[in-house]
C-alpha cells in the first residue's frame, strides 16, 4: 500500500503528481492542435485514432493499459503515478483538444508547438518530481533495462518502433515530432531538479531528545 500512497507528504505528492499531468495533457492537446508533428507516441496514437475513430485521448488511455499488461512479465511494480498517469492525460486531452481553436497562422501554431513542448517538460517535473511511480511507457523501458537492455537502447529502440507504427498509420509526423525529440531531454534535465520535491529535513538531535531541552 505504501508504494501507492506514501506516507511522506502523501497530499502534496498526489497534487503535483495530479498537477504536473494536467500540464502534459494540456501539452499534448497544443502540440496536437499546431499540427507541425506530435511525439513519437503521439504519432503512434493519432495513427491508431484516424483508422479506428477512436478519439486520441482514448487511443492514449487504452495503450497505457495494454502496456501496464507487458509490465507483468517484466516483473515491474506500478504505483499511483502510474495509474494516474494512464487515466489523466488522455481523458485530458480529450476534453482540451476539441475546445482549442483552429489556427491558421504559422506562427501561432509555432508558438502552440514550443509551448506545449515546454509545459509537457514542467509537467513532467512535477509529475516525476511527485515519485509515486512511472508512466506505463517509462516502465515499459526501465523493465527492459532491468532485463539486460541498456536504458539508452531500450528507449530508443521503443520510440523508434513506435514512431515507423505511427507513420504506417498515417500518424501526425513532421517538423514538431523533431523538435519534441530534441527538445523535451534537455528541457527536462534542466526542469525536474527544481520541481522535484526536496527530501525531508532530518530532525536535530536537540529536537528529538527532550533531556537536552532547556526548562
Amino acid at each position: 500500500m505504501r508504494r501507492f500512497i506514501p506516507n511522506d507528504r502523501p497530499i502534496e505528492r498526489i497534487a503535483r503528481c495530479v498537477f504536473g499531468l494536467a500540464l502534459f495533457g494540456l501539452g499534448i492537446s497544443l502540440i496536437l492542435q499546431a499540427e507541425l508533428g506530435a511525439a513519437p507516441w503521439d504519432v503512434f496514437h493519432t495513427g491508431v485514432s484516424d483508422i479506428t475513430g477512436i478519439p486520441i485521448g482514448t487511443v492514449t488511455i487504452i495503450t497505457g493499459v495494454l502496456l501496464l499488461l507487458l509490465w507483468i512479465p517484466l516483473r515491474e511494480q506500478p504505483g499511483l503515478g502510474t495509474i494516474l498517469n494512464a487515466i489523466e492525460i488522455g481523458v485530458l486531452v480529450d476534453i482540451i483538444l476539441p475546445i482549442l481553436p483552429d489556427v491558421e497562422l504559422l506562427v501561432i501554431r509555432t508558438l502552440m508547438l514550443f509551448g506545449g513542448v515546454l509545459v509537457i517538460a514542467v509537467g513532467s517535473g512535477f509529475y516525476i518530481g511527485a515519485g509515486l511511480g512511472p508512466g506505463p511507457r517509462d516502465g515499459l523501458m526501465t523493465g527492459l533495462a532491468r532485463h539486460g537492455f541498456s536504458i539508452g537502447r531500450a528507449r530508443t529502440a521503443i520510440e523508434l518502433a513506435v514512431l515507423a507504427f505511427g507513420v504506417a498509420l498515417g500518424g501526425a509526423i513532421g517538423i514538431g515530432t523533431a523538435v519534441f525529440a530534441f527538445g523535451i531531454g534537455p528541457l527536462a534535465h534542466v526542469l525536474l531538479p527544481r520541481l522535484s520535491m526536496p527530501p525531508l529535513a532530518p530532525k536535530s538531535t536537540t529536537d528529538s531528545n527532550p533531556s537536552t531541552i532547556s526548562p
